[in-house]
């Protein structure tokens, strides 16, 4: 398997462009909380010679390959075994921090995982294949109200009631355990005026995927414990690949890089004023070359943000 062949890292330049002043002394810590294949990671302990890199990944698979990929960096190179929200423990003092959310290219290309809708396999869906509960166990147990539920929040599906009812009803006759099973399902229970607006299994698929993997409570803690981790001066970088994905990380930006003075206070004290400031200007997206080489690159947005003073709170600890 040729590592580079499948799988090409998304806004790569702007990336080490944003990341790299906050990675120019001697012994810098950047930390990649979502490993992946190490195509970023790789790119920077290239660039950036004098850099240590802590790498996490949840996916096991994931940690093989990249560590195959990073050997030749020796003692550069620390890889973690974690859900990037245990992130507070692995990258305290870092001067620098990337989270490339989403499903990986490893994921998508394995059949046998059942990410991708297109391709019957398992309906398994978890990102650590050594724990956690599979998307065929989501689908025998979670009731027609939970089924709908994820499905709205998660997938912003407008057909969730429909799509739950028909899963529930299907279940009844036989378990739910390929992807092929279930994108049948869907389709029989899509309108045929609905179903010519693009593919039925997308948003739910979406859905499953975050549910299992808990993706949004997990980012939840982890952004909030990563802009905690860096040291002043260090700088964070997001892409997210969905809505509700760069929502979480925009609104954590925008609560640390504004002022908590109160209201009508004349003049704002040292602890009221902002402990980051962002980099970009809202979210950026990749450019129109990038996103026509690499489709993955279309839905992605990203945010980069810079610790300017540390936490009165923490420091007085």
């Amino acid at each position: 398997m040729d590592i580079r062949q499948i799988h090409t890292p998304v806004m790569l330049d702007r990336c080490v462009e944003l990341l790299a002043p906050a990675l120019q002394h001697e012994g810098a810590v950047l930390v990649d909380a979502t490993l992946g294949m190490g195509g970023h990671s790789e790119a920077f302990l290239q660039r950036l010679p004098n850099i240590r890199l802590i790498g996490l990944d949840r996916d096991t698979d994931a940690l093989r390959i990249a560590g195959e990929r990073l050997s030749r960096f020796g003692d550069r190179v620390t890889l973690v075994h974690t859900v990037y929200d245990a992130i507070g423990e692995h990258a305290q003092g870092a001067s620098g921090i990337l989270f490339d959310l989403g499903v990986s290219s490893l994921q998508l290309n394995e059949a046998d995982r059942g990410f991708a809708y297109a391709k019957d396999a398992p309906l398994d869906m978890r990102m650590d294949q050594t724990s956690g509960t599979t998307a065929a166990e989501v689908l025998a147990t979670y009731s027609e109200g939970q089924l709908r539920r994820i499905f709205e929040r998660y997938g912003e599906e407008k057909l969730a009631g429909r799509y739950a009812r028909a899963i529930v009803r299907a279940r009844e006759g036989a378990p739910l355990e390929r992807s092929g099973q279930l994108v049948d399902i869907l389709q029989e229970a899509t309108p045929a005026a609905v179903a010519r607006a693009g593919h039925p299994a997308k948003r739910v698929f979406q859905a499953l995927r975050i549910e299992v993997n808990r993706e949004l409570n997990v980012l939840a803690d982890a952004i909030p414990a990563a802009m905690d981790a860096l040291t002043v001066g260090g700088r964070i970088v997001v892409m997210s690949y969905q809505s509700l994905e760069d929502r979480l990380v925009k609104q954590a930006f925008a609560a640390a890089s504004a002022s908590t003075a109160p209201a009508g206070l004349p003049v704002e004290l040292p602890e009221h004023a902002p402990r980051f400031r962002t980099l970009t200007k809202g979210a950026e997206q990749a450019d129109e070359a990038e996103r026509s080489a690499n489709p993955r690159a279309i839905p992605v947005r990203l945010r980069a943000a810079e610790r300017v003073r540390d936490d009165q709170r923490s420091a007085a600890r």
